[in-house]
């Protein structure tokens, strides 16, 4: 069967957090220091998705299906001016995931593009994500969709307070 992208429904939840959770844990160990895992980010990530995906006017979540098992997640959001990143109004990308299983079969780039859709539908102009600098096969995905790096985060760590 085809993977099929739809919005994000209420028995999604539990998916949802565990898919946002996987997430979570892959930048904790891209970088421990820069990322941090909340406990019990499982039941985090649930109530932050189904919160989101309760406002359609602003946020998006959708998933992915596929043989009837919900195998990845993208979550976006409208975004309005932001003096400090000197970024006008757009859609951010703030989240994709796919399952392993469901990896190379085009899942991520068919949740990309529904996101961009939707977010284009909503009015944002342009859609601005951020990647981990270790996920190469993110940003590869990412180019190939047509999006460029326009910004580098960098991090320091401060000494400890005495």
């Amino acid at each position: 069967m085809p993977v099929t992208i739809r919005p994000a429904k209420d028995s999604d939840a539990p998916a949802l957090g565990r898919m946002g959770a996987a997430l979570a844990r892959q930048h904790h160990g891209f970088d421990p220091q820069r990322f941090m895992v909340p406990d019990d980010v499982e039941s985090g990530y649930r109530w932050w998705l189904g919160k989101e995906a309760r406002r359609p006017q602003e946020a998006v979540v959708l998933v992915a299906e596929l043989d009837g098992e919900v195998v990845g997640y993208c979550y976006g959001r409208l975004e309005g001016v932001d003096w400090n990143m000197l970024l006008d109004k757009c859609g951010a990308l703030h989240d994709i995931w796919v399952e392993a299983k469901a990896r190379g079969t085009g899942t991520g780039r068919l949740l990309a593009e529904a996101m961009v859709q939707r977010l284009t539908e909503m009015g944002a102009p342009r859609v601005v994500l951020h990647t981990a600098a270790k996920n190469e096969a993110a940003q590869r995905l990412f180019a190939r969709l047509g999006w460029r790096p326009t910004m580098v985060e960098m991090t320091r760590e401060t000494p400890p307070r005495s």
